[in-house]
């Protein structure tokens, strides 16, 4: 009895440390294309500099698994570098705001269920994002 406990615990311990946006990755994942907008660079929004579009649902996936990665506990405060907007059927279905230019302040965030939300932009997105600039 002692062990099903101490099983019972572990399980639980395990599941709660799951960390990832497991609601965001399946609405995102099942956009047909994505819109990145990137910013000038230094937290507003009000200079794109440039605009790329994927279709590639394999980039599309890959992003989607990265942003949904880890949740985090953003400083909304920080500005952004840019923005994704996610399509299906030509409607927008997600837009996520980035953070990725400021070591302390690397997020994407995001409204869901009527709250602002954030995950963590790690040092591969920020690659991924970077290299789609080009």
């Amino acid at each position: 009895m002692k062990n099903l406990y101490v099983l019972l615990s572990l399980v639980i311990v395990l599941v709660s440390c799951n960390n990832t946006n497991e609601k965001l990755k399946e609405r995102i994942n099942n956009s047909d294309s994505v819109a990145i907008n990137y910013f000038k660079g230094d937290g507003s929004m009000d200079t794109v500099v440039a605009v790329k579009i994927i279709r590639d649902r394999k980039m599309i996936n890959k992003l989607s698994a990265l942003i949904a990665a880890k949740k985090s506990s953003a400083n909304f405060k920080c500005g952004y570098d840019g923005s994704l907007h996610f399509f299906k059927m030509n409607r927008v279905i997600q837009d996520i705001d980035f953070k990725m230019n400021d070591a302390d302040c690397m997020h994407f965030s995001f409204s869901q269920e009527g709250k602002l939300t954030a995950t963590k932009l790690s040092s591969e997105a920020k690659q991924m994002l970077e290299s789609l600039k080009k």
